[in-house]
């Protein structure tokens, strides 16, 4: 089966204190262990203004991870844990592979039709000629 990249970001509370996101952070790693998957990735963003209101709140602690699987069951039993957390009050997962995937699709196309296309050479530039100078102008007699 194929391997596939995971954006997971949730937001925890902005109250809540560093060993309950640690928890969280357990409860992933636990499902990650149980379905096969494996985290490749753990950042704390730290606390961040909201662009709306979520749950009543204006901020909340940002973590994000990168996830890789072979089973889509994974995220979604991390979304079924996530979804009861107390302290989480909004998550996201995306998967990134399928964009990794036409990014590089692109870049292939693109490095083809450049390699098509004829380069242009320029032709060099004509040598001016030598301006008579002082010495040149004085023959041997």
């Amino acid at each position: 089966m194929e391997e596939r990249l995971y954006d997971l970001v949730f937001i925890v509370r902005p109250a809540t204190p560093e060993d309950e996101i640690k928890k969280v952070l357990t409860v992933i790693e636990h499902a990650c262990a149980e379905k096969g998957g494996k985290i490749e990735k753990t950042e704390h963003w730290g606390t961040r203004k909201l662009a709306y209101r979520v749950a009543k709140h204006r901020e909340g602690i940002y973590v994000h991870q990168e996830i890789r699987t072979t089973h889509g069951e994974l995220i979604a039993e991390l979304e079924r844990r996530l979804r009861v957390q107390d302290n989480v009050i909004k998550y996201q997962t995306v998967r990134l592979d399928e964009d990794l995937k036409r990014q590089k699709k692109l870049t292939q196309k693109r490095e083809k039709r450049a390699a098509r296309r004829p380069r242009r050479t320029v032709a060099p530039a004509p040598a001016a000629p030598p301006a008579a100078g002082p010495e040149q102008t004085a023959t041997a007699s």
